[in-house]
């Protein structure tokens, strides 16, 4: 369960970042305004609590393997709201790091 709880935080928290981030870029570079660059604001500041809750209490390896999940959430979301196509690479370096994410958070540590 704590596997299952971590992953779901995980995808939580890129939700609450991308879409944050996306938010803001919406309201100042298309021009949709204050609304949506305070939505993204608070987006990115839940963002913040959402991995504090994560069961690993180290700091550094949440925010390291969390940075794998950015970048192919970053990617995903660029599909499903930009119409971005990412290349047979962008597809291959989501993995890796998705890989990465694997072994910083789940691999098997001795006492």
């Amino acid at each position: 369960m704590t596997v299952t709880r971590s992953v779901a935080l995980f995808l939580l928290a890129a939700l609450l970042e991308i879409g944050g981030a996306w938010l803001i870029w919406q309201g100042v570079r298309e021009h949709r305004g204050p609304a949506w660059i305070g939505a993204g604001v608070v987006a990115l500041g839940l963002y913040g609590f959402v991995a504090t809750l994560q069961p690993d209490a180290h700091f550094g390896r949440i925010l390291a393997a969390y940075g794998g999940v950015f970048v192919a959430g970053s990617l995903a979301w660029g599909m499903v709201l930009d119409g971005y196509r990412p290349d047979r690479y962008d597809v291959l370096g989501a993995l890796i790091c998705l890989a990465g994410v694997a072994v910083i958070m789940y691999a098997p540590r001795g006492g």
